[in-house]
């Protein structure tokens, strides 16, 4: 299966690139060394790209914990709307669990084992390091913040993920005890069903990269990659759907509120620069290329 985690990088890494390259032909110009000290990052050596980047992930994820005490009244509504659907889905919970186990089956094992993959810690971690490193590397600006996007919300979903399922201790559905049976603070691993650890890491991962690229088609393809994950849990039996559903809802949550703050602090600022390549990737009835506007 080696091949298939190199293939899964190798597509992702592709399409991060090509962020350098496809978003308004701008070059770094200036942002913040700090959290509030205006500095150049084209001054930078790679030591201080680090420590600030380091800087901008803390405060991603100090952001995504904070930000529920700053709400507006649209966010709570948004947020009842949320736990209100998670809610109506319980009823769904049982007869959903029967069917995705019984399509099991008919899956191709590289799909099972691919998805499975991708929402585990250190492959996903080694992906979003991975983007993080490449743009560090190359020292360009738009790929270093996706990856810091990247990481900032791998590990604010990581570390929720994992304190939610201990403090719910909800019952998978392999124990044969029901949707309803939680037994909270519990170590056991048949009791941490509650939200989905696979789907969270894995559709946070496809959601970032995908808000990267304007084209419907190419963002829809990036999050049904992201989704798969999620899918093979429910195939394997291993979670029920609520816990898949509210995954990928605090996936997007997570994600786009880092992504707010680097936007709102400055993090990551671009200028403009005449004369350069602008570099879009074409999508046509049967065409598939990439084209260089001046």
């Amino acid at each position: 299966m080696t091949s298939i985690k190199t293939l899964l990088v190798t597509i992702l890494l592709i399409l991060v690139t090509h962020i350098a390259y496809s978003q308004n032909d701008s070059i770094p110009q200036h942002t913040k060394d700090t959290l509030n000290t205006p500095v150049s990052q084209s001054k930078m050596n790679t030591w201080q790209m680090i420590k600030y980047d380091g800087l901008s992930v803390y405060g991603g994820v100090k952001h995504a914990y904070t930000q529920p005490f700053k709400w507006k009244q649209k966010d709570w509504i948004t947020f009842g709307g949320v736990v209100v659907g998670t809610a109506a889905l319980l009823a769904l919970d049982e007869p959903a669990n029967e069917y995705f186990t019984n399509q099991a089956e008919g899956v191709p094992d590289f799909v099972t084992d691919a998805s499975f993959r991708f929402g585990k810690p250190l492959f996903n971690y080694g992906l979003t390091t991975s983007v993080y490193a490449m743009g560090l590397i190359t020292k360009n600006e738009k790929i270093r913040r996706t990856g810091v996007l990247l990481i900032a919300s791998a590990t604010a979903g990581g570390i929720l993920q994992t304190v939610s399922k201990t403090l719910v201790g909800r019952a998978r559905p392999t124990t044969g005890e029901g949707n309803l049976s939680f037994r909270f603070w519990s170590s056991e691993a048949g009791f941490h069903s509650f939200p989905s650890g696979h789907a969270i890491l894995a559709f946070t991962t496809a959601y970032a990269i995908g808000k990267q690229f304007k084209n419907p088609y190419l963002k829809g393809g990036i999050f049904a990659i992201g989704l798969l994950s999620p899918v093979s849990r429910l195939w394997a039996g291993a979670h029920w759907l609520t816990d898949v559903v509210l995954g990928v809802a605090i996936s997007v949550f997570v994600v786009d509120g880092i992504d707010n703050y680097l936007k709102k602090k400055e993090r990551y600022v671009y200028g403009h620069k005449k004369n350069k390549i602008k570099w879009n990737l074409s999508l046509g009835a049967g065409q598939l290329g990439v084209v260089g506007r001046f």
